[in-house]
């Protein structure tokens, strides 16, 4: 009991920590940030302002990759189920983007009314037009994943045969859009073809600067041998570092992201560890949330403090009266020299000033006349922001990390080495309708036809005092070539009371949804009465069921 509510105080205490954090991060870009956003005309030239949305909603995951590399099969592989709207196969199956939500009635919600939803991050996407927005849609659904986070998926990149096709909207401005909100990217490819088309070129274009958030993943490299896995990971490799030209070498993960039994390879315990790496990687965003929120404002504070510098320049270069136009495209052709000289006069880092090219296009339309002199006011407002602001919300950070050390990890059991008695309070059963204890108890139990096969191999594997440990499990579930996280999951379904040991009937109905998974069958969420053994409905009440 002591346990149980040190745990939810925990909850509660990380809970308060995050609104905290997230109530300081607004307070701070509404009267400190936008207000200069608002007198440079920001949101013309860069992304459109941040609204509360953006601040509350849960973190968000973008994944991407060419057509047919998997990434429908990755998020069903997340999510553990299906969803609307989805479909497999090895044309391209997905022309539109859909945001994975969670939501206690399915249904699928389209562009045009998700644009209208204040309590969606979504509101600044109408600029790209109704072709766009026909191919947006966001599915809500029930689901214990997408509680904590949100999941994108996005269209397959065309390959170089399909170059010609036209999406109708500007593809790569859209991905920028969502890299630039999103937590975590990830890019996908098939470990049997690696071309790298103008289309994901240009997509790899629209992730420059997002690198951080970024994870690759080198998928269906149970399909290949160890030697030609090696040769295509070079590969693949070299080919980031031609795009992406960064110092930092891109992390790769090696996996067979799809919850069917993968082919037997020499690499197969590799890329079971790469599974984990990057599922605790995913499962680490809700409590890195806060601190992603706080670097992506810092970085647009120093683009703000950088665009300001630059529109004052222009506006001071300005000539009163006459040959404005002239001086006006002078000094667009000089804006690489006026980016130096800025970053020698004010001191601003070459690395937060906006893409020279890019900004050069915009000034074009502008009206130079109208801009805005550099406000001492409000650059130091914008100097108290960066240099004691922020600073003086990292205590409260760091408060939140502490408790997040605090929080039970995903509970796999005993399977992983993982299990803590004191964090598995719930047991993961729905809830049977008729409060009769007679007709619960009498309610056939399934696995009972096939239980005479199944203790044979409980008995095989040399129970001691009738159970069998977590370690002799896992060596079996293991043969069976389903993946770690999936047999994760048949644990905690098996292992009724807790204890962190099957018997007999536990170990029966592991069995059975092993069996059940290998002929194609999701899993359940939470263990259904007519899976229950008959010894377990007797020994639990009601309030436990």
């Amino acid at each position: 009991c002591y346990s149980w509510l040190m745990h939810n105080f925990v909850l509660k205490s990380y809970s308060t920590a995050q609104r905290q954090a997230t109530h300081s991060l607004k307070n701070l870009y509404y009267k400190r940030l936008l207000p200069i956003e608002k007198y440079y005309s920001f949101h013309h030239y860069h992304s459109p302002s941040y609204e509360d949305a953006d601040f509350d909603n849960k973190p968000m995951v973008l994944v991407m990759g060419q057509y047919s590399t998997g990434k429908t099969t990755f998020i069903r592989y997340l999510i553990e189920q299906d969803f609307l709207g989805s479909r497999v196969g090895p044309e391209p199956t997905t022309d539109c983007f859909t945001a994975l939500m969670y939501g206690e009635v399915e249904g699928i919600t389209p562009g045009n009314a998700l644009t209208m939803d204040t309590e969606k991050p979504f509101r600044h996407l109408d600029p790209f037009g109704n072709t766009f927005l026909n191919r947006f849609q966001c599915v809500q659904m029930p689901n214990q994943v997408l509680e904590s986070i949100s999941i994108i998926d996005t269209p397959g990149i065309l390959t170089a045969a399909r170059k010609k096709l036209s999406r109708g909207y500007d593809f790569p401005a859209v991905l920028r859009w969502f890299a630039e909100r999103v937590d975590r990217i990830i890019l996908l490819f098939d470990a049997h073809k690696l071309e790298f088309s103008d289309e994901l070129t240009r997509a790899f274009g629209a992730l420059f600067g997002y690198e951080d958030k970024l994870r690759v993943v080198l998928n269906k490299a149970d399909s290949v041998d160890s030697q030609q896995l090696m040769r295509v990971y070079g590969a693949l490799m070299w080919s980031l570092g031609k795009v992406f030209r960064t110092p930092e070498i891109l992390r790769v993960y090696i996996g067979s992201f799809w919850s069917e039994p993968r082919q037997m390879c020499d690499h197969y315990q590799l890329i079971d560890l790469e599974e984990e790496d990057l599922l605790a990687d995913l499962r680490n965003l809700p409590h890195n949330a806060a601190v992603r929120k706080l670097n992506d404002l810092v970085k647009r504070a120093r683009l703000v403090r950088a665009h300001a510098h630059i529109i004052g320049y222009l506006k001071q270069e300005m000539p009163t009266i006459f040959c404005k136009e002239n001086k006006k495209h002078n000094l667009i052709y000089q804006l690489p020299v006026i980016f130096t000289k800025i970053q020698q006069q004010h001191r601003v880092p070459a690395g937060d000033f906006p893409d020279c090219t890019k900004m050069q296009e915009q000034l074009l339309s502008q009206n130079f006349s109208k801009f805005k002199k550099l406000k001492p006011s409000l650059m130091a407002s914008l100097d108290k922001l960066l240099n004691t602001d922020i600073a003086n919300l990292v205590p409260l950070l760091q408060q939140q990390e502490l408790l997040n050390k605090s929080l039970p990890g995903v509970l796999d059991g005993e399977f992983l080495g993982t299990f803590r008695r004191e964090h598995y309070k719930r047991h993961p059963f729905k809830e049977i309708e008729d409060d009769d204890d007679s007709e619960r108890d009498s309610i056939e139990w399934i696995v009972e036809r096939h239980k005479p096969k199944y203790d044979e191999i409980f008995y095989n594997l040399s129970p001691n005092e009738g159970k069998l440990s977590g370690a002799k499990v896992k060596e079996w579930m293991t043969t069976t070539l389903l993946p770690n996280s999936v047999l994760a999951h048949i644990w905690r379904l098996s292992d009724i009371d807790a204890d962190g040991m099957l018997d007999n009937e536990e170990f029966a109905l592991a069995v059975h949804l092993i069996e059940g998974k290998l002929e194609g069958h999701w899993l359940p969420r939470e263990l259904p009465s007519h899976l229950l053994p008959p010894s377990k409905r007797l020994n639990m009440t009601d309030e436990e069921i």
